[in-house]
């Protein structure tokens, strides 16, 4: 059936070839789709900022739909089939794919529109439109939503272009909270307080953002409302104010206070900002994320001398110890809810690497190896990639690689160091 969608981007206040790709499960093989993807075309054919226009937005889709591992797309620039979409067309991609996408871009100045369709070619109908309208700070976000409209679409899976990393850089000489596009584009800087700020995190529906800044002197912790384009305190607790994630809902935060006492694992009703203790007499205890389900929080705690990593079952209060090795720190619970990758080490010899551990802690996978330190591991929300830091190419950088430990590579050249990255949902 044909889902005809009118999207308006809308510009608010922002601030200044393998065949068969390998997942972290065993077996978890997704065989590639052959996808026909088309020459995008001018709304006017002599209007050459409508060309260029056309040739961008497919330029991110098809940057976009190789990126995600499922597609084996299928292009013939010379070919008189990318003019229209006649029934000679549409055999013509027929006998190479199942499917295909058109598209088509006007350049009107300060607004362009874009238009695309992806088509079934068994049976000739248009299964997905979509029409795209905004100022050109918004052109690739256009491209990254339709990207994720065909991966939904053909694979039933949810897409990740659509999605961002927060980070924290000191390329200023102060560290601030830095957003950047899934591929390293659109980078742009949310904060100026020319301070420490650190460990951004997403507000479940990606719409805010909550760091740890020591602005006021304090470790408090800062809400960035990025519809809104403010800036506001959130928590300004006595000591450490540490943002850890956000329940399924949204509606609670499991956080990092020490409030002149050891750390702790808090939750905090984000509308009431009411407060509840998770952990009594269980040492200096932080970095909290949330499984995907709400049931479970993952921590760190030195509560057996060295940090290592904990679960702890919310309706019994029973904790369980998953690591046993020198050194863990910053757990992230991964969207399937089956792994949680951590930074760690295994001897104090050895740099900090990437692992990832099943929830019995019986399958602890190394993910990266002999490269620098790595350190500070955030998952992609379709739990098929993983963000961290590295310094395997001398400064500490944001970097990118599967959730296998393959294909490391960095995510933006940015200059100074940067640390602690948080993907969005």
């Amino acid at each position: 059936m044909k889902a005809l969608a009118l999207l308006i981007l809308l510009t608010g206040p922002l601030f200044a070839g393998t065949d068969i790709y390998i997942g972290i499960a065993p077996g978890a093989e997704v065989k590639k789709t052959a996808l026909a993807l088309a020459n995008f075309l001018p709304a006017r054919p002599e209007n050459p900022g409508d060309l260029a226009l056309a040739e961008t937005f497919r330029d991110i889709v098809r940057s976009d739909l190789l990126y995600s591992r499922y597609f084996d797309l299928k292009e013939d620039a010379l070919s008189p089939a990318n003019l229209d979409t006649s029934k000679e067309s549409l055999a013509y991609w027929k006998g190479l794919a199942g499917h295909l996408i058109t598209g088509r871009a006007q350049d009107a100045g300060p607004v362009w529109t874009f238009s695309a369709r992806l088509i079934d070619l068994a049976t000739g109908k248009v299964v997905t439109e979509k029409f795209y309208q905004g100022e050109k700070r918004a052109l690739r976000r256009a491209g990254h939503m339709f990207a994720d409209d065909v991966v939904l679409r053909l694979t039933g899976r949810l897409g990740i272009a659509h999605s961002k990393l927060a980070f924290s850089n000191n390329s200023t000489g102060r560290k601030e909270i830095y957003i950047a596009d899934y591929d390293g584009e659109n980078l742009t800087r949310l904060t100026s307080d020319n301070s420490i700020n650190l460990l951004p995190r997403w507000s479940a529906d990606a719409s805010r953002i909550y760091y740890t800044t020591y602005r006021w002197g304090n470790p408090d912790m800062f809400e960035i409302d990025l519809k809104a384009g403010k800036i506001r305190p959130f928590t300004t607790f006595q000591g450490l104010n540490i943002p850890g994630g956000f329940s399924p809902d949204g509606l609670t935060m499991v956080m990092t206070l020490s409030r002149g006492d050891d750390p702790n694992i808090y939750t905090l009703n984000v509308v009431t900002k009411q407060l509840k203790k998770l952990l009594k007499n269980f040492g200096v205890s932080s970095s909290p994320t949330w499984s995907p389900d709400g049931t479970q929080v993952a921590f760190v705690s030195d509560r057996s001398g060295n940090p290592q990593i904990y679960v702890l079952e919310l309706a019994t209060g029973k904790t369980r110890r998953l690591t046993r090795m020198n050194w863990c720190d910053s757990p992230s619970w991964s969207p399937s809810g089956e792994w949680i990758v951590f930074a760690g080490r295994e001897s104090s010899k050895e740099k900090l690497n990437i692992f990832t551990t099943d929830l019995t802690g019986s399958q602890i996978r190394r993910l990266t190896n002999k490269a620098g330190d790595n350190e500070d591991p955030s998952w992609s929300p379709d739990g098929r990639f993983v963000g961290f830091t590295s310094t395997r190419r001398g400064k500490r950088e944001i970097f990118v690689m599967d959730a296998d430990g393959s294909a490391p590579h960095p995510l933006t050249d940015l200059k100074g160091h940067s640390f602690t990255p948080n993907w969005s949902p």
